[in-house]
């Protein structure tokens, strides 16, 4: 079974890479505790929070819903950490969810996004995935590199 987040904004910066690296996370920004548990109890989500109070709930003491408090204030750590609190993969499926809105991408022809990528782009590339939301179109160029850098690089610091 997929592993699946809901993430309280103190630590909204985690939602994204863990996004990155292909796991479904939701960005919770409300400051309703009750809400974002009852949201993960329906959805069978893990909360990742710095809220120490919302760890004495007795939902999450007993077991009944997991929860992890994130210590750290770095987001690379906070990923760090948590990967290596819930046995992650950092190449879990990368780069398959949009990073703004969390929806999975879906593949584009390359005459599809001619209008949407600027000319150099559209040149030298030739594969684009598209949230089927927000519309944002992502393609394997040097940010993509670099943050596939940046993953294995985080890898290895286990």
């Amino acid at each position: 079974m997929e592993i699946k987040f809901i993430v309280d904004n103190n630590v909204g910066k985690l939602a994204r890479w863990l996004r990155m690296m292909g796991y479904d996370t939701l960005l919770f920004k409300k400051k309703n505790d009750s809400k974002m548990i009852r949201i993960a109890l329906r959805e069978n989500r893990v909360i990742l929070t710095k809220d120490t109070q919302l760890m004495k709930r007795r939902v999450i003491t007993s077991g009944k819903l997991k929860a992890v408090l994130i210590t750290q204030n770095d987001p690379k750590a906070q990923l760090q950490a948590t990967v290596g609190n819930l046995n992650l993969s950092y190449f879990f499926s990368p780069f398959s969810l949009c990073l703004e809105c969390n929806q999975r991408l879906m593949p584009r022809d390359k005459k599809e996004v001619q209008n949407s990528v600027p000319p150099y782009v559209f040149k030298t590339q030739n594969q684009y995935m598209e949230c089927p939301v927000c519309h944002r179109i992502y393609w394997q160029g040097t940010h993509w590199q670099a943050m596939t850098r940046e993953l294995k690089i985080l890898q290895k610091g286990r």
